[in-house]
């Protein structure tokens, strides 16, 4: 069994070095059992020491020209060479207690894919309501958040990766895509939450939350086009870190 941990990166050198001391600490719950591992960053096109930081880390470093999500996983996805992918974002850290629910996940043999709930570093309540709010939603609905997923390569394979036109969000329709192959296959999809993601809340002090809420609702309003539009997802995009 090889596991490959594939994390996204755009300008990324503020957080990155934490990330991947966290994911390195964590990986020892899948080399405990005999499991190679391998560690993916792609670097999007990154204009500060994002790339340098990962290789002094250790890891293998892809490179992605186009600034979207979406296309950097694929693109570390593409790279590896693991059974199974577990994708975590740049500003997350995952416990080893997290990584060894993946593995027990994975030894049942009766899991597809899955992800994780998450608990943002702040002590505002309003921001970790809200990540409740999503927790509830993604155990309802089975849908992955985009900072933890983790899915057998093939499945990934067979279902063409992450949707490269939309530019926010590609991991619900992602995890819709799941669903049907899923049941065709018997198996299941797990949001695990005994042990949540730690995941940075920096969106929330960097945006507005007028901001926020305006991207919600015109999305909302207009049909999920403006994910389908760098420019109205700027908050992914703008480079404020």
């Amino acid at each position: 069994m090889k596991i490959s941990i594939v994390i996204p990166a755009f300008n990324e050198a503020r957080l990155l070095g934490d990330t991947l001391r966290a994911v390195q600490a964590a990986l020892t719950r899948f080399t405990r059992r005999g499991w190679a591992t391998e560690l993916i960053v792609c670097d999007n096109n990154s204009t500060d020491a994002t790339p340098e930081i990962a290789r002094a880390a250790g890891a293998q470093v892809v490179f992605e020209p186009e600034n979207q999500i979406a296309r950097a996983r694929n693109s570390g996805a593409a790279a590896a060479t693991g059974d199974w992918l577990v994708f975590v974002d740049a500003d997350s850290h995952p416990s080893a207690e997290l990584f060894a629910d993946v593995a027990a996940q994975i030894e049942s043999g009766r899991c597809l894919a899955g992800g994780s709930t998450v608990i943002l570093d702040t002590p505002k309540l309003l921001p970790r309501f809200v990540a409740q709010l999503w927790n509830w939603t993604s155990r309802v609905t089975r849908w992955p958040a985009g900072s933890f997923i983790y899915c057998e390569a093939a499945v990934f394979q067979k279902l063409g990766g992450f949707n490269q036109e939309l530019f926010a969000s590609e991991e619900i329709e992602f995890g819709r895509r799941l669903k049907p192959l899923a049941r065709a296959e018997r198996k299941r999809i797990v949001i695990l939450h005994r042990h949540p993601l730690v995941t940075s809340a920096r969106k929330i002090h960097l945006y507005t939350f007028g901001e926020h809420l305006r991207f919600l609702l015109k999305t909302i309003l207009r049909g999920g086009q403006p994910l389908t539009d760098r420019a109205a997802c700027h908050t992914w995009y703008d480079g404020r870190r």
